[in-house]
């Protein structure tokens, strides 16, 4: 595809997915949709792309969410695939590789949601957060609501859900929502070095580890044990793997691994 609303860069093992709609605030069109969820489903499906990054262009936003202009204008159009996708093409994508929010600017509405769908999330000291849904008679409908109490304090989750405020990148450190705050325009580099650290590690190990935590975190650990069969079918794929010899040889033998991904 030739992306315009997005830029696509492969660096090593690296993807990383700018929203690239800085006059808009990075809003969600229905071109961005369709080529963000386009680049991650080939992200997804390529063995040599271990981790993405999703970040803004520009000096201001991350994303400002959808774009209000097109939905003023007759709504966003997407296709069945968009659809299934969810908003911005990942709220919904089932993505089995780590992805982190290189979160620049403000994240609102959609923007925040879209970060909440990714795995880590690496902030600028000015960036923040907030579903502000409710002062437009809307609601957070791309997962906020799903996702933001299960990632935070209840009462804390509500408290932004139900006033529209906004969360600081350092609040939202304090509550688990961040993993790192930076300074303004070490974001991208921050996130970067964070990927290079995870790509050090077994990209089949890596995986699996992101499916089993997620299955786990929708199921149960007792009677009926949902989550354990989750965990015993990946277990039993990732200790069956060439790098799972690997890996102790690798210590053994006091040198760094080399990871085949199989």
């Amino acid at each position: 595809m030739n992306y315009k609303a997005i830029t696509f860069e492969k660096r090593d093992k690296i993807a990383i997915i700018t929203f690239n709609r800085p006059e808009a605030m990075n809003s969600v069109n229905s071109q961005l949709w369709l080529e963000t969820g386009t680049a991650l489903k080939e992200f997804d499906g390529d063995p040599n792309l271990w981790v993405a990054i999703l970040t803004g262009s520009g000096e201001k936003a991350f994303s400002a969410g959808a774009d209000l202009k097109e939905i003023a204008a007759g709504g966003i159009k997407t296709t069945e695939e968009m659809k299934e996708w969810g908003f911005s093409g990942i709220v919904k994508n089932h993505i089995s590789k780590p992805i982190i929010a290189a979160v620049n600017g403000f994240a609102l509405g959609g923007g925040s949601e879209i970060a909440l769908a990714c795995d880590l999330i690496v902030a600028s000291e000015k960036a923040s957060f907030g579903l502000p849904e409710v002062k437009r008679g809307l609601i957070a409908a791309a997962g906020g609501l799903l996702r933001l109490p299960r990632q935070i304090p209840l009462k804390v989750a509500m408290h932004a859900i139900l006033t529209g405020k906004s969360i600081s990148a350092e609040e939202a450190k304090q509550w688990g929502l961040v993993n790192e705050v930076v300074p303004h325009g070490q974001v991208l580099e921050a996130a970067i070095k964070l990927a290079e650290e995870i790509t050090e590690n077994a990209p089949l190990a890596v995986k699996a580890s992101k499916e089993i935590v997620y299955h786990g975190l929708d199921s149960t650990i007792s009677f009926p044990p949902e989550a354990w069969t989750f965990n015993d079918q990946y277990t039993a794929e990732v200790f069956g793997s060439e790098d799972a010899k690997e890996g102790p040889r690798a210590f053994a033998e006091k040198r760094k691994p080399n990871w085949s991904g199989n």
